[in-house]
């Protein structure tokens, strides 16, 4: 099972950040995780909320260019090498990682890691044989 996360196209100018907060903030639209990666020229900007949909379209007539990206949030041990654990079976299966970050908070023990691969059903079975649980959007409060 996918999730949708919303990548951002940004200007590196200040005040870039705020505005898209503000902007979501003001449309009661809530973040569950954020990522930026940076070159001296531009930012990508990846979002997960609780209503991709909604988001997109405020961003979109705010003027922001943005794409929609299917990912995979993993349920990770939050205890030492948890993470590694994951990221050894999935470098076992030769599954290239384009990214990954967290989500805010954890539940039951497990962090959520989001994850950017360009097979999602591939990885989504390894975990599966692998008994590692996959994060639906209902978990993370995804409409």
């Amino acid at each position: 099972m996918t999730i949708p996360q919303i990548s951002v196209f940004l200007e590196n100018k200040a005040g870039q950040l705020a505005d898209i907060t503000c902007i979501l903030s003001e449309n009661h639209v809530n973040m569950r995780a954020i990522s930026i990666a940076e070159t001296s020229d531009y930012g990508i900007l990846r979002l997960i909320v609780d209503d991709a949909s909604r988001a997109s379209s405020i961003l979109l007539e705010q003027g922001f260019i943005l794409t929609m990206t299917p990912v995979v949030g993993v349920a990770v041990s939050d205890t030492p090498g948890g993470l590694s654990k994951v990221l050894s079976i999935i470098s076992r299966a030769e599954i290239d990682v384009e990214y990954m970050y967290s989500v805010f908070g954890q539940k039951d023990g497990q962090a959520c890691m989001i994850f950017r691969v360009a097979d999602v059903d591939r990885l989504t079975a390894l975990l599966d044989e692998n008994g590692i649980g996959t994060i639906t959007g209902e978990t993370l409060g995804i409409h």
